[in-house]
């Protein structure tokens, strides 16, 4: 099985179109827009190394006024979400030399951070799921399982459940690790790289599959309950055929949502399996919704609002097309995402309007802005972690 990034397939696609030369390639260059309020920068600090270059989905928890934040390096640092004060920070490698300047082996975290019964939950390339105090970064466990873990666990009726590269789904105890049961689905040659984190519902698992399917098991048993076509995989090569299912399933009232690369977004009866509506649409980036919409950031940078009950275009903003954007995060009356040159970008989300830009760190953004209250989280590849003010 072979596990391609987003990065080496536009390359690829590049190579198969043909490319101009430096001379010729269009520079890519933000539009002009006049801030209609300044972001407010709350506090800002640094967890080790960040991320830098490598793929990952390490997104912050929050739980109450704590906000967790892990390096891939491996350090894992609990930060008071009031002024960003250490509260406690961990380094979970796996051999810590007792000597300073011998090098240590990244832990190479990649999957999380889950909050969740007491407890951090995090994942890594290496094979291992870790479990730390929520109060005291202390380990509690730490679990060898059969594949890497990219994406973000998730937690529901007394069990974690962790969908790895493998093509393997794990229940596993909060408090032990213990494995309860394990589901394998059909993995294809060539995919992207990341996984589909879990959601969990009325006793129930979603998840995303490489095979362009959103499938559903119980909870306690790892029963298939249904398995529904986000996508089908089309065309001659193995590009082409890429239909990925790699976001987070989201759920409201009766339905499911998801959305796949070189596929579609759908919406889908949970209890039925039954597709509702299905649109073309193309994205590996996680989608966001309130009560009436959904927003989408598809494969080329394009952003979209959608009629959650019909699937209708409400907007699109194609103005940041082709700057890497991070999915979206919904704030307010706004839309916050982030792009690869660190810049944060605030969008209407009723009219699809660009009217703020920050810029943050150069490295860039890699992650979705996360919810806090009243503030939005942000973290860069460098591993600046900024709280920022979401605007009345």
């Amino acid at each position: 099985m072979k596990k391609i990034t987003m990065a080496t397939l536009a390359l690829c696609m590049a190579t198969l179109m043909g490319c101009s030369s430096s001379d010729d390639e269009e520079e890519l260059v933000l539009p002009q827009i006049v801030n209609q309020f300044e972001t407010q920068v709350v506090w800002q600090e640094s967890v080790g190394n960040g991320v830098e270059h490598f793929f990952s989905r390490l997104s912050p928890a929050i739980y109450n006024d704590t906000v967790f934040v892990a390096s891939r390096e491996g350090q894992v640092h609990a930060l008071k979400l009031a002024n960003g004060d250490t509260l406690w920070k961990t380094d979970v490698r796996h051999d810590l030399s007792f000597w300073p300047w011998a090098k240590n082996e990244s832990a190479k975290l990649s999957g999380g951070i889950l909050q969740a019964y007491g407890k951090i939950y995090v994942g890594s390339e290496h094979g291992y799921v870790i479990a730390l105090d929520r109060e005291t970064g202390k380990e509690v466990w730490r679990k060898k399982v059969p594949g890497e873990s990219l994406s973000k666990p998730a937690a529901g009726d007394g069990l974690i459940f962790v969908n790895l590269a493998s093509g393997k789904l794990l229940a596993m105890h909060p408090d032990t690790g213990e494995e309860r049961w394990r589901f394998e689905q059909e993995v294809p040659a060539l995919t992207l790289r990341g996984q589909s984190s879990p959601t969990v519902a009325n006793g129930g698992v979603l998840v995303g599959l490489e095979t362009g399917k959103l499938s559903v098991l119980i909870s306690d048993s790892g029963y298939s309950a249904w398995s529904a076509d986000i996508a089908i995989a089309k065309g001659a090569s193995e590009f082409e055929r890429l239909v990925d299912v790699d976001t987070q399933p989201l759920i409201s009232g009766p339905f499911a949502y998801a959305i796949a690369y070189n596929g579609n977004l759908a919406a889908i009866d949970i209890r039925s399996g039954n597709v509702v509506w299905k649109r073309e649409y193309s994205s590996y980036r996680e989608i966001a919704m309130d009560a009436q919409s959904i927003y989408v950031v598809d494969s080329q940078g394009v952003i979209y609002a959608l009629d959650k009950d019909s699937g209708i275009e409400r907007w699109s903003q194609p103005a940041l097309r082709g700057w890497y954007l991070t999915g979206p995060t919904v704030a307010g009356d706004y839309l916050a995402l982030g792009d690869q040159e660190g810049n944060l970008h605030w969008v209407n989300k009723a009219t699809g309007e660009l009217v703020s830009r920050e810029d943050f760190d150069s490295s860039g953004f890699f992650i979705e802005p996360v919810v806090a209250g009243d503030k939005l989280i942000l973290y860069t590849r460098d591993g600046e972690v900024s709280a920022v003010e979401i605007p009345n």
